[in-house]
């Protein structure tokens, strides 16, 4: 099955930070260096010879010129009159790992999306009340709020919002928030502590020093708390937890 392709010029880039001036990539199949194609039914070897009609070797005939296929500073301009190569760069195994095709107007669909984002956050952001900042910066700054004033707090969530619109927006619908940042303060207030390498989380009251529960790798220990605090189980827990205050 063969990829209807637009006759467009199109341009290809690395996907490299710091691409090598000249970069060139394998343009034919060989047992040391694979390049295969599954079309549905079987592996199709590709082999780039601009002289065929088909990037496939078994759709080509004896007079096939291998070209090589270099990018320079990271970029490979291909232009409409090179259908063969572009619909050759599409099957490469190598699309999408090693490089990209440039769409500009997908590029700018994303922007928009994270500016208007941005915006978005910064705006909810400005509008919180004291409380609400309070609680933002517990969960996702792990900030002691009772040591900073109400500027130094609207100054951190706002850089935060700015720099991470679309977690911040996330996290102010999320149901858990408010018992996630009184989780938070269990642990700055010295009612629950951390064990065992942080794996653990124990009660810290003057006639309970067992442990709560284990934080599972990788988890957060604030969001593990408080999702046991929200089940049947741990609500007669967060009684007792906030009768501590």
């Amino acid at each position: 099955m063969k990829k209807s392709l637009s006759l467009v010029d199109k341009s290809f880039v690395l996907n490299r930070q710091t691409p090598p001036l000249s970069f060139m990539l394998s343009s034919r199949h060989t047992r040391r260096n694979p390049l295969l194609y599954f079309d549905g039914t079987s592996n199709k070897p590709l082999r780039y010879a601009r002289n065929q009609k088909s990037p496939f070797e078994d759709e080509q005939d004896g007079t096939a010129i291998v070209e090589p296929i270099i990018f320079d500073d990271g970029f490979l301009h291909v232009p409409k009159e090179n259908p063969v190569l572009q619909e050759f760069l599409s099957y490469h195994p190598g699309f999408g790992d090693i490089f990209k095709e440039v769409n500009k107007e997908k590029d700018a669909k994303l922007e928009v999306e994270s500016l208007d984002a941005e915006v978005d956050a910064l705006i909810a952001a400005r509008g919180l009340t004291l409380e609400m900042l309070e609680n933002i910066s517990r969960v996702l700054l792990g900030s002691s709020v009772d040591r900073m004033t109400t500027a130094e707090l609207k100054r951190d969530v706002l850089v935060f919002a700015k720099q991470n619109p679309f977690e911040f927006l996330d996290l102010l619908n999320d149901p858990m928030l408010e018992l996630e940042s009184k989780v938070a303060k269990f642990f700055e207030d010295g009612i629950l502590g951390m064990r065992n390498n942080n794996k653990d989380v124990y009660f810290n009251l003057p006639k309970n020093k067992t442990k709560m529960l284990t934080v599972p790798f990788g988890e957060s220990a604030n969001y593990i708390v408080a999702s046991y605090l929200q089940s049947d189980d741990g609500i007669e827990t967060l009684k007792l937890l906030e009768k501590q205050k």
